[in-house]
């Protein structure tokens, strides 16, 4: 408690040189944070919208994304297998295609509107969308829109639509089909600039013009209570071997070594200069403390004060310097990961749901972890400093000077 309480005294008796210290160790500090959330973040946060959509396992026909491989044929049949399983709790078919949208069907200026729709088992719901007026479900000649397509067109539940399909490259299209608006909500997986339609695939196949409804492009599996998403994968590939079955983990592993590998590099090589510049600056500005105190520290170790004691009193100072920037780091780093997350969910494509910087208590105990490893590691050379200071030369230097 001593050589803390010198090392704090220390530390009031230069004010300009502490408080320099401790906003740049802040500002490498707030860095390192948003790094560290920015690493796992888009994996934090996709894992959360997967399981709040209340399905735990997909099945597709392929490795590739969802909606951009082959579909998976003969549906119903599929369908009615796996539903048998005792794993497994409930089947929904899911399948995309596009369509257009006159404009003054919505009741306002004249032109077209491209939009995404997602066909799936009338009534479908569990969660997969949140509601926000009308009704959540939908039934045959209805559909469910988002909140986007909703306000451009000026929409509300009772209204209708005309729908043109454009499902097929090069097709010619097929006659409108009107469909009653049940309800708006919202979509897991949609940006802001996204306009949506969920329908039933009978009345997809109507707005296409296909004959059949035996193709879609994905699955999505709720496992039974108790049994869990490994058991209903595994049930499901016995039963279906010529389909790929993927559990949540498995898919944000996946997306995790592949698709969101860029950003944690990136964090990683951010993170290592930060600390690195965090290292350098406690570093110097010790190093500089130590040399105007030569006269100081010699005086100490002449009436007793041992190696030890002044090596622990600087390093103490290290600590209260790097600490005290540390704990301003994570007020400031959240506030700027806020900042720094709306501007990128505004790049197209992004989920309004998905968060790049996401809050882990791992992020917390490694900034923690870096941050005193700085504080020792940048106290390590003013210790040698003083530790090897020739206490007579360097009394005598000081009565000449």
């Amino acid at each position: 408690m001593r050589s803390l309480g010198l090392a704090a005294r220390a530390v009031v008796r230069q004010p300009a040189r502490s408080a320099l210290a401790i906003l740049g160790v802040a500002a490498a500090g707030a860095l390192l944070f948003d790094m560290l959330l920015l690493s796992h973040g888009l994996v934090v946060s996709f894992r959360e919208l997967l399981d709040a959509a209340g399905f735990d396992v997909r099945v597709t026909a392929t490795t590739a994304p969802p909606f951009a491989g082959p579909a998976v044929l003969d549906a119903e049949r599929r369908v009615r297998a796996i539903e048998a399983l005792a794993e497994v709790q409930a089947v929904v078919p899911l399948r995309m295609a596009r369509a257009f949208v006159d404009r003054r069907e919505g009741r306002t200026e004249e032109g077209t509107v491209e939009i995404v729709l997602l066909g799936t088992s009338t009534g479908t719901y569990r969660r997969y969308w949140r509601l926000a007026q009308g009704e959540a479900t939908f039934g045959p000649g209805q559909l469910v829109v988002n909140a986007k397509l909703a306000e451009e067109l000026s929409l509300a539940p009772g209204d209708r639509l005309r729908l043109s399909g454009h499902c097929h490259e090069g097709a010619l299209p097929p006659p409108a089909v009107e469909l009653e608006v049940a309800g708006v909500v919202r979509f897991p997986f949609d940006s802001s600039l996204d306009r949506t339609a969920a329908l039933g695939l009978d009345d997809l196949a109507r707005v296409c013009g296909a004959s059949s409804t035996d193709a879609v492009d994905l699955l999505l599996v709720a496992s039974a209570s108790g049994s869990g998403s490994d058991a209903a994968a595994a049930a499901i590939r016995a039963v279906e071997p010529g389909l790929h079955v993927f559990t949540n983990r498995e898919l944000i592993q996946r997306f995790s070594a592949q698709d969101f590998s860029y950003f944690r590099q990136i964090s990683f090589v951010l993170a290592t200069i930060t600390v690195f510049f965090a290292f350098l600056l406690v570093t110097s500005l010790l190093t500089v403390s130590v040399n105007q105190r030569f006269g100081e520290i010699a005086a100490l170790r002449a009436i007793g004060f041992t190696r030890a004691r002044v090596a622990a009193e600087l390093f103490w100072q290290s600590v209260v310097l790097v600490g005290a920037g540390g704990l301003i780091a994570l007020p400031v780093g959240a506030a700027v990961a806020v900042w720094l997350d709306r501007i990128l969910k505004d790049m197209p494509g992004i989920p309004e749901q998905v968060h790049f910087f996401a809050f882990e208590p791992r992020a917390l105990l490694l900034h923690g972890a870096l941050i005193g490893a700085t504080a020792v590691l940048g106290a390590v050379y003013p210790v040698w400093l003083a530790a090897r200071l020739p206490i007579a030369a360097t009394l005598r230097r000081e009565v000449v000077s």
